[in-house]
């Protein structure tokens, strides 16, 4: 898969500089952290669990959640952000991997995040990563999306001296974003939109599996 590959490569290559970027960014989009908040809250409403932050960069959102009380970890495509983020955040466990194919065991986490991640995967392969998702999750589990919002893919500029990845960002309206986690077996709890009147908007949506069936 090039796109992958591209992806990894593009990253390894601005790892530091992103790192620097988005360093603070939490604290400076209060919505997107609120989002993440929310997403602890929900996960410790059915008594906690691992949740893991899937395209955790250089670890920033996972380190928020364990602050949060949440039993979070980083799994990332690229070694060079895995890197920084276990040297940034020594604490937390951070696992080189891919929302693909996702090396840990069926039912065995109460939530996934993956924040602003899902938009490097092109459309025919999101289906194949929310079944990932499914997977991992145990009956009930959280899982929370967030994602620029649009109809276009493009190639975006990123890290110190804008250095061009050679990877595709995808742009996506909420309510297919929304299809594809109905078809892969969640139940949407909540869509929220951002910044709808600015250049770049974004969406983040909640859903969650079906609890077990009562035995």
């Amino acid at each position: 898969m090039t796109w992958l590959s591209d992806t990894r490569k593009s990253y390894d290559a601005v790892a530091a500089g992103y790192a620097d970027e988005t360093r603070d960014l939490l604290d400076r989009l209060l919505h997107v952290r609120a989002g993440v908040v929310l997403f602890a809250d929900l996960v410790r409403a059915i008594g906690g669990g691992p949740v893991a932050d899937v395209g955790c960069g250089p670890g920033h959102t996972t380190a928020l959640l364990r602050e949060l009380g949440a039993d979070a970890f980083g799994i990332d495509l690229s070694p060079a952000m895995i890197e920084i983020a276990r040297r940034e955040h020594p604490g937390a466990r951070f696992e080189v991997g891919s929302m693909t194919d996702l090396e840990l065991a069926d039912d065995s986490l109460a939530g996934v995040l993956a924040w602003w991640s899902l938009i490097y995967i092109p459309d025919e392969t999101v289906p194949d990563v929310l079944g990932q998702f499914h997977r991992v999750l145990r009956p009930g589990g959280v899982l929370a999306v967030g994602f620029h919002v649009g109809d276009a893919s493009k190639i975006e500029t990123v890290g110190d001296g804008d250095q061009v990845l050679r990877a595709y960002v995808h742009h996506r309206r909420p309510s297919r974003v929304a299809d594809w986690i109905r078809d892969a077996g969640f139940i949407i709890e909540s869509q929220h939109l951002l910044n709808p009147d600015e250049p770049k908007p974004g969406a983040i949506i909640f859903a969650r599996l079906p609890p077990a069936p009562p035995r």
